[in-house]
């Protein structure tokens, strides 16, 4: 801490040496200031970063999934929710975050990530400059030079008892999640790169951590070690019953219920004939929907239920088996 005196000395040319008491009242003022408007600002882009439910869906079979994330999150546990893609799992960790009318953050794993990304480090380098005028013929320059540490949403979370959804966690290397360990098991984060007492972050009372992840059957996802899923709670997910993602289809889009139906009966229907990661979610019927509602011919429809479906696959060989699978299962549902 940098000593500054109360006197009024000055010097040659009547300029002040030092501020006066009311001076430095004010500078400590627009200091608060700034770091409120810090925080105001650090608020907003949170609010903005955490994608919000649209046209969400709450049926019986949806409710019993948000019931039991509650129940646990609740107790103290963080949620991981596992299931195939396109089953609902991130709209019901933002719905459930929603709920505990607490602010939330985001973070997206990949195999890229690494813990820095989770916790955050130096980014920037602050320069400070100190003119020393206290006699007029001496002059004394000195530079400071800090490291500027920016967090990122875990500590965020961790350290303001925010909600943290972790979404696609399963992607993101086993090395790269080791520091939720600390989290879980002694309420205390730490930061690899600071020092002294700044290392070890105390959690928040406040904070929840949900994740969710694909079954490990899909391409692109990791096992998590065991030490870190020995303590989560593991909520498996499966795709909605059929009244539901009727439901939900139409929510997200203008069709009809009987235009719903048929879309729903043949995302059902294809479920049973395919397999693990082949199966398609909901998600390629809220596509088709929304295609069909957006200038929507009959002819066409066979075709937007392909681009929807069978696209994902690479392979043209696969890509034509696929079609001629939807081609087939259309022949068994109504068209509307």
């Amino acid at each position: 801490m940098v000593y500054v005196s109360e006197h009024q000395r000055k010097v040659r040319g009547g300029q002040s040496a030092h501020l006066t008491f009311e001076e430095k009242q004010e500078l400590v003022s627009e200091e608060k200031e700034e770091e409120e408007k810090s925080v105001s600002l650090q608020d907003i882009e949170a609010q903005f970063l955490t994608p919000k439910t649209k046209n969400f869906v709450e049926t019986d079979a949806v409710k019993e999934y948000e019931k039991r994330v509650e129940v646990w999150l609740k107790a103290g546990y963080p949620v991981h929710v596992i299931g195939p893609t396109g089953c609902g799992k991130t709209a019901l960790a933002l719905r459930v975050a929603e709920k505990l009318k607490r602010p939330s953050m985001w973070i997206n794993g990949d195999e890229a990530i690494t813990t820095n990304d989770l916790v955050g480090g130096y980014s920037k380098i602050e320069m400070m400059s100190v003119r020393d005028k206290y006699i007029h013929n001496v002059y004394k320059d000195k530079d400071v030079i800090e490291p500027m540490w920016v967090s990122n949403p875990l500590t965020l979370s961790c350290k303001h008892g925010y909600t943290l959804i972790y979404n696609e966690f399963s992607r993101a290397k086993p090395e790269a999640n080791n520091i939720l360990l600390g989290i879980l098991e002694e309420g205390v984060l730490e930061l690899p790169t600071k020092f002294g007492e700044e290392r070890y972050v105390k959690v928040n009372p406040g904070f929840n951590l949900i994740l969710t992840s694909n079954n490990i059957d899909y391409a692109g996802v990791h096992k998590p070690q065991d030490a870190l899923l020995d303590r989560l709670a593991c909520i498996h997910m499966d795709y909605y019953d059929r009244d539901t993602e009727i439901k939900i289809v139409m929510a997200h889009s203008n069709v009809s219920q009987s235009e719903a139906e048929v879309i729903v009966n043949l995302i059902r229907g294809l479920r049973k004939k395919l397999q693990g990661a082949e199966k398609p979610g909901t998600r390629p019927a809220i596509m088709i929907a929304q295609a069909m509602g957006n200038g929507y011919k009959k002819e066409l429809f066979e075709q937007i239920c392909i681009d929807a479906i069978a696209s994902k696959f690479e392979d043209p060989i696969k890509v034509s088996q696929k079609a001629d699978l939807i081609r087939n299962q259309l022949k068994t549902v109504k068209i509307a």
